[in-house]
């Protein structure tokens, strides 16, 4: 009987705790006095887009064209921290970076398919039009995000960066397990950013499938970079993304040797080089 209250105990402390902790995401108030220390002014905001809260951040002027981040998953707008404070960056590009639905600020466990996630995410880009060319940078799930947000807004981009990019269906395990956690009583034991993650990646099986319909309306310049030794989002997807671009107005794709999943943050140099050459 100790050891069913023990237990007991434990899971109810699990319970709250999960809530709380791998929630990949930082305040605006914390996120704004890292930026000032760094020398750079951040600029937050949420905004309603169809009853949704939609959540970004910027840094730059206003009148410089644009890099638009897409995070991965788990994630948020911060994962591309390091690149909004970047002064060669910012002497060149106005940097927006926003939470996709369900992560960060944009209404925290709500996920979405990738379709429902585009359409939240394209009023922003009117919102923030300042008729300078847009490039987008999707990282990891960010990838297909950003096929997806090109596809349904025609001519909105100037060019598209795919970092290990997750688009080829093939590549995608079945994974029959994360219905299981996302629609049962055990959805309450992930932690986390963990929870909506689980869920979108499950919805990610049938989105990319469907996706393959949008990849020929991309007509802008798209830039591959992969990691040889992705063992999450395998190096096969970036020949994928390459056969469906046939639109595109070229495809560059560059394979770093060595590299694994991580490579916005691991593979920095390389990344900025592909951005300021824009």
């Amino acid at each position: 009987m100790k050891t069913f209250i023990i237990l007991g105990m434990i899971l109810f402390a699990w319970l709250i705790l999960a809530q709380s902790c791998m929630q990949f995401r930082i305040s605006d108030t914390e996120a704004k006095k890292k930026f000032s220390e760094a020398g750079v002014s951040l600029y937050t905001e949420t905004v309603t887009v169809n009853g949704f809260r939609m959540h970004y951040v910027k840094t730059g002027d206003n009148s410089f064209p644009t890099l638009f981040f897409v995070h991965g998953s788990p994630g948020s707008w911060d994962a591309f921290s390091e690149y909004l404070k970047d002064k060669d960056l910012l002497a060149k590009y106005r940097m927006i970076s926003i939470d996709r639905p369900g992560f960060g600020d944009s209404e925290f466990g709500n996920a979405k398919d990738l379709h429902a996630q585009s359409q939240l995410i394209s009023p922003l880009l009117t919102l923030l039009n300042n008729n300078k060319p847009v490039y987008i940078i999707g990282h990891s799930l960010g990838g297909p995000m950003a096929i997806k947000l090109a596809a349904d807004n025609p001519g909105s981009f100037s060019a598209i960066v795919l970092l290990a990019g997750s688009v080829d269906p093939a590549e995608e395990k079945p994974e029959k397990w994360r219905p299981v956690l996302y629609k049962t009583p055990l959805n309450f034991l992930i932690p986390g950013a963990m929870r909506p993650s689980n869920e979108e990646l499950w919805y990610l099986k049938r989105d990319l499938v469907l996706l393959k319909n949008d990849f020929s309306k991309i007509t802008c310049p798209v830039y591959i970079i992969h990691g040889e030794k992705d063992n999450m989002v395998p190096v096969g997807n970036a020949a994928y993304a390459k056969q469906m671009l046939v639109n595109a107005k070229k495809v560059e794709t560059q394979i770093l040797p060595g590299a694994n999943h991580f490579i916005p943050w691991q593979h920095y140099k390389e990344i900025k080089e592909v951005l300021m050459r824009f």
